[in-house]
């Protein structure tokens, strides 16, 4: 059984579709149902469980229904994000707050709610994506902040929950073409074309990964080829974060 969180578009669906190719049944959490959560658990055999997780008793409450439903979760991939856009002598506090509470613990809260049943059944996996956690970004710094913190948090569990087998890691990929470009490109006050250019202009390789990229680096860490990568942080980015001498 897998779960994923932030799965109504961009990579968390893409996740979702590629867990259920690979065998899993998935469960699909967005922060509420327009019809897409609905629609993408009906096309892969899974169930649609929308819940606000940064709410402390909503987010565990969903877990808990997941594991009564179709049993414990052997596969956690924590996706779900919020993100506010602006210069950090500009940002709100309540904006600060939400990204907060919704990527850092909203995410501890949903993680202790699958723990027991990973304990019980000797197995887990946890895949948390922590985006510009490793490098930051302009007028991202409380999502940055968010990010860098589900990083510590993956090496704290690697080394406590590893001898367990159940293993911890992130991903941190940089620019995917998704939805969230927009975002983006609005901030910047360009066009989504523009955007996507001054990406590809910042990426080795050239060219901006695909939701699937993506997921197939979380399928990676998800499956039984991954049993030696513990606590530690892959990065498909295309070369943003390479080495330099």
């Amino acid at each position: 059984m897998a779960l994923v969180t932030g799965a109504a578009q961009g990579l968390g669906r893409a996740t979702a579709r590629r867990l259920a190719a690979d065998g899993f049944t998935v469960a699909v959490n967005d922060i509420a149902d327009d019809g897409r959560l609905t629609e993408l658990a009906a096309s892969i055999g899974g169930i649609a469980v929308p819940a606000d997780i940064a709410d402390p008793v909503a987010g565990p409450a969903m877990a808990a229904a997941v594991a009564k439903q179709a049993g414990p979760v052997a596969v956690l991939v924590a996706n779900a994000a919020a993100m506010a856009m602006s210069p950090f002598l500009e940002s709100a506090p309540d904006e600060w707050w939400r990204q907060i509470d919704v990527n850092l613990s909203g995410h501890f809260r949903i993680i202790q709610a699958v723990i027991p049943g990973m304990r019980a059944q000797g197995h887990g996996r946890i895949v948390i994506s922590s985006g510009w956690g490793v490098i930051g970004y302009p007028n991202a710094t409380a999502y940055a902040a968010s990010k860098a913190g589900l990083i510590a948090l993956t090496k704290g569990l690697g080394r406590e929950l590893g001898p367990q087998g159940i293993l911890t890691n992130a991903i941190a990929p940089a620019f995917i073409d998704t939805e969230q470009l927009q975002v983006d490109a609005d901030d910047a006050g360009i066009s989504l074309d523009e955007m996507r250019q001054r990406y590809r202009d910042e990426i080795p390789i050239g060219q901006l990964a695909s939701a699937d990229d993506i997921a197939g680096a979380v399928s990676f860490l998800a499956g039984p080829g991954s049993s030696a990568v513990i606590g530690q942080v892959l990065q498909p980015n295309g070369g943003v974060t390479r080495t330099r001498a």
